[in-house]
């Protein structure tokens, strides 16, 4: 099987090109192989309503597919949704062997492996690190009702977020920023906090590219203190802006919830728990993925309750060595090293002048 992990490893990166279209489908990619072991084909998953990985790689290889073998990043469906099952696609395509990545956690579609060896269709399992990582995003929404938490922030060498005084314009570069614009265009809803909007005034939009979705803007602000002089206020109408607020604030300050709600701007009242308020995201919303853009008192409280996900750390070259600079989380009291969360790098990659560290948390 080894034999196979670099094409594997190829359809997972191919997978990845769905981002911002699929969800909450997976994202999947797929490599075709003739009868000889030469490459016939490939395809991933472009959006949700079209066509899968399997169906999209196997009309690439066209008859070459007969006889061959399917390496695909997710054990193919069984059931009849938005398309036709994979499965049947497989058996009609006459390919001898189909590996596949990770197996189907969803209870509709699981058991491609079982369906295509009672076709006579040899299938086997390949798990591979990327498989796992292409995945958790999908595992956890079905398993769990909840969104996808990816935290950003941009960083100095010294891990400071901002100064003492809280400017943090611009820690890191243009390319880095640009890449957070273009993610803002691939998730559901972007997340924040009375304090960032209210020193930073930010619009939380995508302004790169083309973006694949029109992420919902969600605002922490217990007091509902948001004055309506702000980016997010003024533009609430083009782009769908929510504040959650203490239940006490929702009714007493009612008045400044009407004047916000004619600017276009929605009002929820707050839950007592961070993960509420992801349930709520994910139910009211169809909130699939969630990128946080906050300060360190939000990030913090959200990694107390154990929600982020993923992290994008940008390091800029800057050293401000100020112990009374910001920092990108706060809340613990931690007086171990051991009792750090752990979590596991999973890239490094060069952004101009900054670095960017790619983590996921929970091991």
């Amino acid at each position: 099987m080894s034999e196979f992990a670099h094409l594997m490893r190829l359809a997972a990166r191919l997978a990845v090109r769905g981002h911002g279209h699929v969800e909450p489908n997976p994202m999947v990619g797929c490599v075709v192989l003739d009868r000889d072991g030469a490459f016939a084909g490939w395809g991933y998953h472009r959006r949700i309503g079209g066509a899968h990985a399997e169906v999209e790689a196997l009309k690439r290889a066209g008859m070459k597919a007969r006889g061959g073998t399917v390496i695909v990043t997710l054990e193919p469906c069984t059931h009849h949704g938005r398309t036709p099952p994979c499965v049947e696609a497989l058996r009609t395509a006459g390919v001898a062997r189909v590996i596949f990545g990770e197996r189907d956690p969803h209870p509709q579609a699981q058991g491609g492996q079982a369906w295509l060896r009672g076709a006579g269709i040899a299938c086997e399992q390949l798990s591979l690190p990327e498989t796992r990582d292409l995945n958790a995003p999908f595992v956890k929404r079905v398993t769990t009702a909840l969104p996808w938490v990816i935290a950003k922030w941009a960083q100095t060498v010294d891990g400071r977020i901002a100064t003492r005084s809280h400017d943090s314009q611009w820690i890191s570069g243009d390319r880095s920023r640009a890449m957070v614009h273009r993610e803002r265009g691939r998730v559901d809803a972007v997340l924040t906090g009375i304090g960032t909007v209210m020193r930073d005034d930010p619009l939380l939009t995508c302004r790169s590219g083309r973006p694949r979705r029109n992420a919902i803007r969600v605002i922490v602000d217990p007091e509902l203190t948001l004055p309506l002089d702000r980016k997010v206020v003024r533009t609430a109408k083009e782009h769908r802006t929510v504040v959650t607020t203490l239940p006490k604030a929702f009714g007493e300050k009612s008045e400044h919830r009407r004047a916000l709600g004619d600017l276009g701007v929605g009002c929820m009242k707050q839950h007592s728990d961070f993960k509420g308020l992801l349930e709520a995201l994910r139910r009211e919303f169809e909130a699939s993925t969630v990128l946080v853009e906050a300060g360190g008192g939000l990030t913090g409280a959200l990694l107390q309750e154990g929600l982020i996900d993923e992290a994008w750390v940008f390091v800029g070259p800057r050293l401000l060595a100020d112990e009374q600079a910001m920092g990108p989380a706060r809340g613990r009291v931690t007086e171990r090293i051991a009792q750090g969360i752990p979590l596991r790098l999973l890239s490094v990659r060069r952004r101009g002048p900054d670095a960017l560290l790619h983590y996921r948390f929970g091991g």
